[in-house]
């Protein structure tokens, strides 16, 4: 067991690596308003990533069945809630709430926004899944709650890794003059955006012009 809680921790670290939306959200938040709120947007990141690994071994099948027939509705609310969230990292002012109470600021809207991103992208399952199976967890874990360990180790891992992320970011925030964090805030809303506004558009085109069911 305590090999397998090391493969599931190296999950949760592997499954937080790559750079996509969420990254983009905690570099954001790390840079602007500091660890705290940045450590806060990778938590929100990790409980998705909790979920996904009880999925990926309890409920793959279903949650495979359930993307395969709601796929098109899926991207269509996923890219309108991506598109949501960048735009309000986009036009919002990242100092405003520094300039009042004199220091970094961290609010349910920086965990909300990560767990909100997080679950507008399902595939991600599948890449616990890849992972699981990678590691050698996925044949051998049993489907029963002796597998809590190996769960809480992935979320472990993820935690540890944003609260590196955010911690080695905020280093280097007192580098960067509020004019360029400003226009970071600005340029990484707008990938997400772009992002999002990607999403709905191949879920309308689906949709439109292949006739594709919505459910």
């Amino acid at each position: 067991m305590l090999v397998d809680m090391l493969k599931g921790f190296l999950v949760g670290v592997c499954a937080s690596a790559p750079v996509g939306p969420i990254a983009i959200l905690v570099v954001q938040k790390s840079l602007s308003k500091g660890h705290k709120a940045g450590f806060v947007s990778g938590l929100g990141a990790s409980v998705v990533d909790t979920l996904y690994a009880f999925i990926a071994i309890f409920a793959l099948a279903f949650a495979q069945k359930f993307i395969d027939a709601h796929q098109n509705l899926i991207l269509l609310v996923g890219g309108a809630v991506l598109s949501i969230v960048g735009l309000s990292m986009a036009f919002s002012d990242p100092f405003r709430k520094m300039k009042s109470d004199g220091g970094s600021s961290v609010s349910p809207k920086d965990f909300g926004q990560a767990v909100a991103m997080g679950l507008s992208n399902p595939m991600a399952i599948f890449v616990m899944f890849t992972l699981f199976a990678f590691f050698g967890l996925a044949d051998d874990a049993p489907h029963n709650w002796s597998v809590a360990p190996i769960i809480l180790s992935v979320s472990t891992g993820s935690v540890i890794y944003w609260f590196s992320v955010s911690w080695l970011l905020s280093r280097f925030r007192k580098n960067f003059r509020m004019s360029t964090i400003l226009w970071i805030s600005r340029i990484t809303g707008a990938i997400i955006v772009i992002i999002g506004i990607a999403l709905l558009g191949q879920g309308l085109f689906n949709v439109i012009f292949k006739g594709l069911p919505i459910m």
